[in-house]
């Protein structure tokens, strides 16, 4: 739209709350807005102060509008289409992803394992801010108390346990190697560690650290030296002690710190219930510009507020920094009960003072990167939706390619899939099947996903070079690059870029691409007997043995790259037996 055309749709609106919508020429949600006076407000638009809010005029070509009977219904329904249709020119709520979880799953044999979606029975810990000291944490409480980790399509219907019983993180519960009563107290001491009382996982990794010491198995003592500092660390990772207790009568209060680096905001929101810190969480969104181009805070948390509880319970407080820049949604919360207090000392402005600290532990730690990949590759839009693919088999068989989904550079897990494919040891022939199966299901309407900005193939020039075939023999177009593994080397029709290690957008490549090799791996190995292996061939290494090795080594290649010294120093693994294994494999 240009100038002219805004004015001349804002003169046939009423001075009437509402709520409005610019589109584009295809009827697709460009931007959502909510007015006090909607022909005022749209009439703001024929000359708009920021050069975002511009483009997305410039690429208008029609205007909705929706009138309400009040401020409150305009400022709700506003954040419902913005909730709706994700226009790209709107401030959008994202969740940060950097905040891992772990769930005890609700089932009769509890699963374990760290998630950020967790299950809405299960039973869940966390968010924790060390994803590593996490995954130290929960492999060190699955050696000991060998909770299982699997999937229920891999536990179900099973005759011998998995490599996981194998190398000692599992009690194989589901071939009946631990009765039931035993798991079940392996579980509640797993809770209980996770509800405080660190000894449970602490002391026995302490008392087999004295024995690898006393044995001279001095790199044993000293992996788990470092692993039961992570442990004794665990329970204090989630930062400051602070007393959470809102006003009497207050059960539930929230604390909103917010910080703007470029044109991204990042707020951190704190729980309290009851007095105590129960909940801490981080969201992104575009950095919201106010009518001289500048982003206030106030702004932010106008922007946030809304989105954030138009689907959710309300507390009785929200403690904040900046008072948000909306009389609108000030006028809600009140008529909903709810006190905004921006505290200026005192324990609740500690509060606010941990939530602005956690805002900033977020910026810079999390840089999507779509635009910067955009501007990279020479395209004409952000890169908000990417889809990476990857194949996996052994020599051949069992072989399988995955489709993973990233949306605004987190991964959209409802959005994967996987196939099988033909029997071949061929690469570039496995991704172009692959690829070719994904177009042809979205050029004839059976995908019910959006098409992706960019296609990430995980390989070289091979792979991206069968993508394309695949691409062209649909004709589905969309743009495609590959990301090598060696040098990590990013591969385009136009020819190799080497990006600077730290850039953003070489970074998101890489999740991408490291996600659809998991997924394809994962995949894979579920389809093949997995404790099936190459010492299983070797005369002289029964049953226990194996697992014996499986257990001191971790894995077959580790087996194979071990000396013949150090195979004797596993019981049952004799000079003859060692010597066997050495040549055999």
């Amino acid at each position: 739209m240009d100038p002219s055309e805004v004015r001349d749709r804002a003169a046939d609106l009423p001075r009437e709350p509402g709520s409005y919508q610019f589109l584009d020429e295809s009827g697709v949600v460009l931007y959502v807005g909510k007015a006090v006076d909607l022909r005022d407000r749209v009439r703001s638009y024929s000359d708009p102060r920021g050069e975002r809010i511009r483009r997305m005029v410039e690429r208008a070509t029609d205007l909705d509008v929706a009138v309400t009977d009040t401020e409150t219904q305009a400022l709700l329904l506003e954040a419902n289409l913005i909730k709706r249709h994700q226009p790209r020119y709107n401030v959008r709520l994202k969740d940060d992803k950097s905040y891992p979880l772990v769930q005890l799953t609700d089932h009769d044999v509890p699963r374990i394992e760290i998630t950020r979606d967790p299950d809405d029975d299960a039973t869940v810990y966390g968010p924790f801010t060390d994803k590593g000291r996490v995954e130290t944490v929960v492999k060190a409480l699955r050696e000991t108390y060998g909770l299982r980790g699997c999937s229920d399509h891999k536990y179900a219907n099973r005759d011998r346990p998995c490599l996981d019983y194998e190398v000692g993180l599992c009690t194989a519960p589901c071939t009946g190697e631990i009765g039931a009563e035993a798991y079940t107290e392996d579980v509640e001491s797993v809770r209980r560690f996770f509800e405080g009382e660190t000894g449970v996982l602490a002391d026995p990794i302490r008392r087999e650290m004295e024995q690898a010491a006393q044995a001279e198995a001095f790199e044993r003592a000293a992996n788990l030296r470092d692993r039961l500092d992570a442990v004794e660390a665990f329970h204090g990772e989630g930062g400051e002690a602070v007393s959470a207790g809102g006003r009497d009568g207050e059960r539930a209060v929230d604390v909103l710190g917010a910080t703007v680096e470029g044109d991204e905001a990042t707020v951190a929101r704190l729980h309290a219930a009851d007095g105590q810190l129960v909940e801490r969480e981080r969201h992104t969104l575009a950095a919201p510009e106010g009518d001289d181009g500048e982003t206030r805070i106030g702004a932010v948390f106008a922007a946030f507020v809304p989105q954030y509880y138009a689907e959710r319970a309300l507390p009785d407080a929200i403690l904040l920094s900046e008072r948000p820049d909306d009389p609108e949604l000030d006028a809600w919360l009140a008529a909903e009960g709810v006190e905004l207090r921006v505290p200026g000392a005192g324990r609740e402005a500690k509060l606010v003072d941990l939530a602005l600290k956690n805002a900033r532990r977020g910026v810079g730690a999390r840089d999507d990167g779509g635009a910067a990949l955009a501007e990279a590759l020479g395209l004409d839009a952000p890169v908000e939706r990417i889809e990476g693919f990857d194949v996996s088999h052994a020599q051949g068989s069992a072989v399988v390619g995955s489709n993973v989904t990233f949306v605004d550079g987190s991964p959209e897990k409802s959005d994967y899939r996987r196939r099988k494919l033909d029997e071949r040891n061929d690469d570039y022939a496995n991704m172009r099947a692959l690829v070719r199966w994904r177009a042809e299901r979205a050029v004839e309407g059976r995908d019910d996903r959006p098409d992706p900005d960019l296609l990430l193939i995980d390989g070289g020039d091979g792979q991206l070079g069968a993508a394309r075939d695949a691409l062209a023999e649909t004709g589905w177009s969309r743009p495609a690059v590959a990301l090598a593994k060696e040098e990590e080397l990013v591969v385009t029709p136009a020819g190799t870029y080497d990006w600077d290690d730290d850039a953003p957008h070489l970074h998101l490549c890489q999740r991408v691409r490291d996600e659809a090799h998991r997924f394809a791996v994962q995949y894979h190995q579920s389809l093949r007997d997995d404790v099936s292996t190459a010492l299983d061939d070797v005369p002289g290494v029964g049953p226990e043995t194996r697992r014996r090795l499986l257990r001191r080594f971790g894995s077959v290649e580790n087996v194979r790259g071990a000396d013949p010294d150090q195979l004797r120093q596993v019981d049952g693994v004799g000079e003859q037996t060692a010597e066997t294994i050495a040549s055999r494999l």
